[in-house]
């Protein structure tokens, strides 16, 4: 049963300027999904169409359908698709920099809900990150990168989301860092049958936790399938994953690489 479905949609910044192109993509309840691609190719734009945070940077959704399950998500501002049950985790970690862990987690707790209390949502954010919890007096701009990132994930798990969109987690990250905060988000999906769409640069570690993955380039998607299997396709390994065979381009005269998708 799809939980997220996007349907042809597009994406115009400052009435001028198409940034995302007739996307349609599909991330089934309790599934792990990647949106993969370089830098500028439409991925963050995707995301803000969604959890509608277009407006501040003047862009709207002009065209196509936003669906999760059977609730009309263009249809509702910022506030209410998160009371339906989405949260992003912005690119940049985004934290209060002034605030303890602990106050982070308070702000970002829905009073009133009616659903599981603030003790109980605390223990398990610090469950899964245990650093938080001893770095708990710290102001969290004193936090380093990685704990900011862990911080950003349990403050979005404060609002009892069923769908979590998380922008480039592994963005400054050392090696050992993005295997670590992998592993705990692919807990959390393992645990809690939590969606999950997650938005990468880093292909490589991304197709080791997914199970589907769309590519985009140029604001469209022109690649999608099985983790493993776009793990082997020789247009992937060499564009995205550093792999495949390569060719002495010196000696080709007048050569410009070009990926076949595009051509």
């Amino acid at each position: 049963m799809p939980g997220l479905v996007l349907s042809n949609v597009e994406v115009i910044y400052d009435k001028v300027f198409l940034a995302i192109k007739g996307v349609s993509l599909e991330v089934g309840e309790g599934e792990m999904v990647a949106l993969l691609g370089s830098n500028g190719a439409g991925k963050s734009t995707t995301l803000k169409a969604i959890s509608g945070l277009l407006g501040p940077e003047r862009g709207q959704v002009t065209r196509g359908e936003i669906r999760f399950g059977d609730t009309d998500l263009l249809a509702l501002g910022a506030p209410a698709r998160v009371a339906a049950g989405l949260v992003h985790v912005l690119e940049g970690r985004r934290v209060f920099g002034h605030l303890t862990p602990d106050e982070n987690l308070v702000a970002a707790y829905r009073a009133g809900s009616g659903r599981r209390s603030f003790e109980d949502l605390r223990e398990e954010v610090y469950d899964y990150f245990p650093r938080l919890r001893e770095r708990g007096r710290s102001k969290a701009g004193y936090l380093s990168g990685g704990e900011q990132q862990m911080l950003a994930i349990g403050r979005a798990l404060m609002t009892e989301p069923r769908l979590i969109m998380l922008d480039e987690p592994s963005l400054g990250l050392s090696p050992l860092l993005v295997q670590e905060i992998f592993g705990i988000i692919s807990k959390i999906n393992e645990s809690h049958k939590l969606t999950v769409l997650l938005v990468e640069q880093n292909a490589t570690a991304t197709l080791e936790i997914v199970d589907r993955a769309y590519l985009i380039e140029n604001g469209q998607i022109v690649m999608s399938g099985e983790a493993a299997t776009l793990k082997e396709n020789p247009d992937v390994q060499e564009f995205y994953l550093g792999g495949g065979e390569h060719t002495d381009y010196r000696a080709v005269k007048h050569y410009s690489r070009r990926k076949r998708w595009l051509a």
